[in-house]
């Protein structure tokens, strides 16, 4: 702790370090060119990016995997509305995040200057909160309350503005103490109650979501859930929650839903949802359970106390967080064996059905199916997986099983463009886990130029990239609603084979599945951050579905 005079820039950066930041992302900016000197000598690994969404999105891919905030500084108007993008994500996704933001000169604040935002009106309704720092004696203070908001309730990122000016002028101020986040526990009554609640049940379910989890948290769970034999069911982009290896591990609430998984929520008596809010994806549209009142009855254990009966009005609702619930319900065991522990064993065996990827196929000489399968038995159980929005994804989340804590890198906000920024985030923090990306063509072009990051700081990451040459998600609704009427859809795309070797890369073209295995290895051997260029027929838009089915399918029902 220190009371000498510094600058606004130099207090900023000393307070990262007393808070434990030990990594940043960064576009440079001249808004904060007192930051930038502040950190030539801290301790703070600063990552340079080529897009502010990008950075933004390293930045809130390491505080999901964390728990800690993400942090980003990016400079004012163009710089800021770029890294919006990122802030959507860890606002709809709950992950903690600081997104620092040059802003003018005091003096030239409602004059609309150069690059002059309003950012309390541009980030008031997706970060939980927006504050501008006039003054560096206040400093200490803000940035402290900014890492206790991120990461308090339901995480979420906070924008911080940094008038230029501020940050050279001196102050005299003390440091901040490291900021410490609560948990809050569910009480013995409501543990009792759900026991209870647990023993009258004959179907019950188990939904897990939302952040404030842990390694641990994850464990201990797993050890309820099996000591109950409880089906448990993750939420979309939540599956590294419970092993997919665990006896009761029956599947993930996403796009393209297993039906038979759907009908037993649906049949279910009691549904224990820990840690998510069953959004739109997850609840099918909002029709897996009623609104307001379920017809199940509901178990809602949430860190944000304003998430219970928001949506659902729950049976019992815990205020609660993931890591303090988990703990609590670890020794709980049942007064007698589980009247639904058949029922468990068959939902288990319908999820081995739905992901193996053996009899799938598709049209064309490259089968995803196998490929997939290939991966299963080369890769490690810990390799993170990282992915944008699109119909390629179904590929990761379906048939890869997520056996580790912390290996799922996927934005529930379906934004395009996140998977290759989130695998540099990822491998910048754990360089010794390997992390594999999968993009679609239009999905990849979004963030693309981070690919040069990657290869700046020697990251070795894998890009499955499935070229189909369109915005296959889209033309697949287009198909439903507008058969054969194909507009703005189509992509004519660049030799990203070559592409990753003109930035430094390796690069591979793979047209069949025989040429999959041996050009992974190849990648994977290489050492550099590599693009498996994988050209997929167009007709295969999803695992079960043809475009030319859809459309036929959309003709026939008029």
């Amino acid at each position: 702790m220190t009371s000498s005079s510094r600058t606004g820039g130099q207090i900023l950066v000393d307070q990262l370090i007393t808070h434990g930041v030990e990594q940043l992302f960064c576009v440079p900016g001249e808004s904060f060119l007192a930051v930038l000197d502040a950190l030539h000598d801290a301790s703070i690994e600063v990552t340079v990016c080529r897009q502010e969404g990008g950075a933004t999105m390293m930045a809130e891919a390491q505080g999901k995997l964390t728990g800690k905030p993400g942090v980003c500084f990016v400079t004012r108007g163009p710089g800021a509305t770029n890294a919006s993008a990122g802030v959507h994500i860890a606002h709809q996704d709950s992950t903690p995040l600081l997104l620092f933001v040059g802003q003018v000169a005091r003096d030239a604040l409602g004059r609309e200057a150069f690059q002059e935002l309003d950012y309390g009106a541009v980030f008031g309704t997706m970060a939980k909160w927006v504050v501008q720092i006039d003054d560096p004696a206040r400093v200490p203070e803000l940035v402290s309350r900014a890492f206790h908001v991120a990461t308090s309730g339901r995480p979420g990122p906070v924008v911080i503005a940094l008038p230029e000016d501020m940050l050279t002028e001196a102050a005299t101020v003390a440091d901040a103490q490291p900021y410490a986040v609560t948990e809050t526990h569910p009480g013995a009554a409501q543990i009792a109650e759900l026991q209870q609640r647990l023993s009258q049940a004959q179907r019950p379910v188990v939904i897990l979501g939302g952040s404030r989890w842990s390694e641990k948290a994850s464990r201990q769970f797993a050890d309820f859930a099996a000591a109950f034999s409880l089906p448990v069911y993750c939420s979309f982009r939540r599956q590294m929650l419970l092993s997919a290896d665990h006896p009761s591990y029956a599947g993930d609430l996403g796009l393209g839903a297993n039906p038979r998984m759907l009908e037993r929520i649906r049949n279910a008596d009691l549904v224990l949802l820990v840690g998510g809010r069953l959004s739109e994806v997850p609840s099918q549209g909002y029709e897996l359970l009623s609104i307001p009142q379920p017809k199940q009855a509901l178990v809602h254990v949430h860190a944000d106390a304003d998430e219970l009966g928001r949506l659902y009005r729950p049976a019992l609702g815990i205020h609660a967080t993931p890591q303090a619930f988990a703990e609590a319900v670890a020794t709980l065991r049942p007064a007698q064996v589980a009247a639904w522990q058949a029922e468990t064993k068959t939902a288990r065996e319908d999820f081995l059905r739905w992901s193996d990827p053996s009899p799938i196929r598709i049209p064309g000489p490259l089968q995803m199916g196998e490929v997939m399968k290939h991966l299963r038995e080369v890769l490690p159980a810990d390799t993170i997986f990282c992915n944008g929005a699109g119909n390629f994804a179904t590929w990761v989340h379906r048939f890869w099983p997520f056996r580790s804590y912390a290996s799922q890198l996927a934005p529930t906000s379906g934004s395009m463009g996140y998977g290759l920024p989130a695998g540099v985030g990822a491998k910048r923090l754990w360089p010794q886990r390997e992390v594999v990306v999968f993009a679609g063509d239009g999905d990849f072009m979004m963030h693309g130029q981070e690919f040069a990051t990657a290869v700046q700081y020697g990251l070795p990451i894998i890009v499955v990239l499935l070229d189909n040459a369109m915005y296959g998600t889209i033309r697949m609704h287009q198909e439903r609603h507008y058969p054969g009427r194909i507009s703005a859809t189509q992509l004519k795309n660049p030799d990203f084979r070559g592409y990753a070797e003109v930035f430094g890369g390796h690069g591979e073209r793979v047209t069949s599945t025989e040429e999959f295995g041996p050009a992974l290895a190849r990648a994977r051997a290489s050492g550099k951050p590599a693009i498996l260029h994988c050209l997929l027929d167009p007709e295969a838009i999803t695992p079960a579905s043809t475009l030319q089915s859809i459309r036929k399918a959309a003709l026939a029902a008029g």
